[in-house]
């Protein structure tokens, strides 16, 4: 469930792409450790105005969480 290619995402875009990825996690407990870490993450950066930052660190999210829905398929 990656977004498009190419396409750039907003911040609150990006936030709801990864509390859906989260779903795709197999437990509640692993669930709840990354929407957690997501909620940081976007509240600590959310005074970043910098766009090129902004669209480096969008890029760096949705690479990661990839990362980590590929990590827990392979555990099953």
């Amino acid at each position: 469930m990656l977004p498009l290619v190419g396409a750039e995402l907003t911040p609150v875009q990006l936030y709801r792409h990864l509390l859906r990825c989260c779903r795709q996690l197999p437990t509640t407990a692993i669930q709840q450790h990354y929407r957690h870490a997501i909620r940081q993450g976007y509240t600590s950066h959310s005074d970043e105005d910098d766009k090129e930052r902004i669209q480096v660190m969008i890029q760096r999210a949705v690479a990661d969480a990839a990362w980590i829905l590929d990590k827990y398929s392979k555990k099953k």
